[in-house]
C-alpha cells in the first residue's frame, strides 16, 4: 500500500488509509464475536468480557514517527507504525488470554507478525498484557490491501492498572516522580496476586460443580 503526492491527493490517500484500518478493526471484531458466541455455545462460558477498539490520531502517529527518527509521510506511517489500528480484548482470567490468542492464531486468513508476552515477562513498570501484531486482508472494490492491527489481550484488573498508568504518564509527560512509580509497581504486584487468586477461586468452583 503506497501513497505519494501533495495537497488534496494526500488528504484523499489518508482518508483511504483510515478507511482500510477501520475496516480491519471491523473484520477482527467480527471474528472475536463469532469466537465468543461459539465458545458460549460449546462451553456455556464467554471468555471475552468486552472489546475496545480505536484508530490512533494523526498527531499521535506523527509524534511516534519523530520519536523514532522517521519523516512524517503516509508511507512511513503505514510501514513503521504498527498500532495505527488497535483492538483491546478484556478477559476475566489469565487463562482466557492465552485461549483467545490461540484461537486467533488459528485464523488462516490472518497473519501473525509478532507477539510480545508482557504477562510472562512484565515491563519494568509492572505493566502486563499480551500483545499481537497481525495483518489482515481488506478487499476493496478494485484491490486487496493488507492492514496491520495491534491486538492487546488482558484481564479486567490488568486493564484497570494500565489505564491508571497511562493517565499518570500523560499527566507527568512520562517524567513520573519516583515515589509514584514505586506505588504503581506495588499496585501491579497486587493486581497479579488478585488475578491469581480469582483464577484459583474460579477453578475451585468449576471443580466443585463437577462433583
Amino acid at each position: 500500500m503506497e501513497y505519494s503526492g501533495n495537497g488534496s491527493s494526500d488528504v484523499d490517500s489518508w482518508k483511504e488509509v483510515i478507511l482500510v484500518y477501520k475496516s480491519a478493526l471491523k473484520e477482527i471484531g467480527t471474528k472475536l464475536e463469532i469466537l465468543n458466541d461459539e465458545f458460549q455455545h460449546v462451553h456455556q462460558y464467554n471468555p471475552i468480557e468486552h472489546i475496545k477498539s480505536r484508530i490512533k490520531t494523526s498527531e499521535s502517529i506523527v509524534k511516534k514517527l519523530k520519536r523514532h527518527g522517521y519523516e512524517s509521510t503516509i508511507d512511513n506511517m503505514i510501514k513503521y507504525v504498527n498500532d495505527i489500528a488497535g483492538i483491546r480484548i478484556i478477559c476475566s482470567f489469565t487463562t482466557d488470554i492465552y485461549r483467545i490468542a490461540e484461537m486467533l492464531e488459528r485464523q488462516t486468513d490472518m497473519n501473525i507478525i509478532s507477539v510480545k508476552d508482557y504477562i510472562k515477562k512484565p515491563k519494568a513498570s509492572g505493566y502486563k498484557s499480551y500483545h499481537m501484531i497481525v495483518s489482515i486482508p481488506i478487499y476493496l472494490s478494485e484491490k486487496r490491501v493488507d492492514a496491520k492491527v495491534e491486538i492487546q489481550i488482558r484481564t479486567v484488573a490488568m486493564d484497570f492498572w494500565a489505564s491508571l498508568e497511562h493517565k499518570i504518564n500523560y499527566k507527568f509527560d512520562v517524567n513520573v516522580p519516583e515515589h509514584i512509580k514505586e506505588e504503581l509497581y506495588e499496585c501491579a504486584k497486587m493486581v497479579s496476586a488478585l488475578d491469581a487468586k480469582m483464577l484459583s477461586l474460579n477453578e475451585e468452583v468449576k471443580a466443585l460443580s463437577l462433583v
